[in-house]
């Protein structure tokens, strides 16, 4: 199991966790977070774990090993960083739970090491190459878990 403690970016209160577990068919993402507008927002694996940078611009772009166009998560073709969005309750709180066939744990193209990004607006799935899913709310690097 691999997990991930998203911190706020760009001045925002966002804040969770993301956990990412192989099971049969794929791994199983679920998250829980905190603190964004009502509404949908964009969220994505991007290259790099590195949230030093108050935007979290440091994460570099989606996570696309095989140059794939930008897509929703249960397209064919997608960035295998393309993870959809997650919609906040008017309470700010946001819960997301899907089985991706897509993303790994080991090898070339493991998520490990790589950024989870948040962002501000919901992604359109279909912008290149982001969504227009607009500032990112809240980073985390991914990391392996204790069990």
């Amino acid at each position: 199991m691999c997990s991930s403690d998203l911190s706020p970016a760009s001045g925002s209160a966002v804040k969770g966790t993301v956990t990412f577990t192989k099971v049969e068919g794929g791994v199983k993402v679920v998250a829980d977070l905190e603190g964004l507008t009502p509404g949908d927002h964009g969220f994505h694996i991007h290259q790099f774990g590195d949230c030093s940078a108050p935007d979290a611009t440091s994460a570099g772009g989606h996570f696309n090993p095989h140059g794939a166009p930008h897509a929703g998560p249960t397209a064919e073709i997608r960035h295998a960083g393309d993870l959809g969005n997650i919609t906040a309750e008017a309470s700010g709180k946001a819960h997301y739970e899907r089985l991706d066939p897509s993303l790994k744990l080991d090898g070339a193209e493991s998520i490990i090491g790589r950024g989870v990004i948040v962002h501000a607006n919901a992604d359109d799935l279909k912008t290149q190459p982001t969504g227009n899913a607009g500032g990112r709310v809240a980073c985390g690097v991914i990391g392996v878990a204790k069990d």
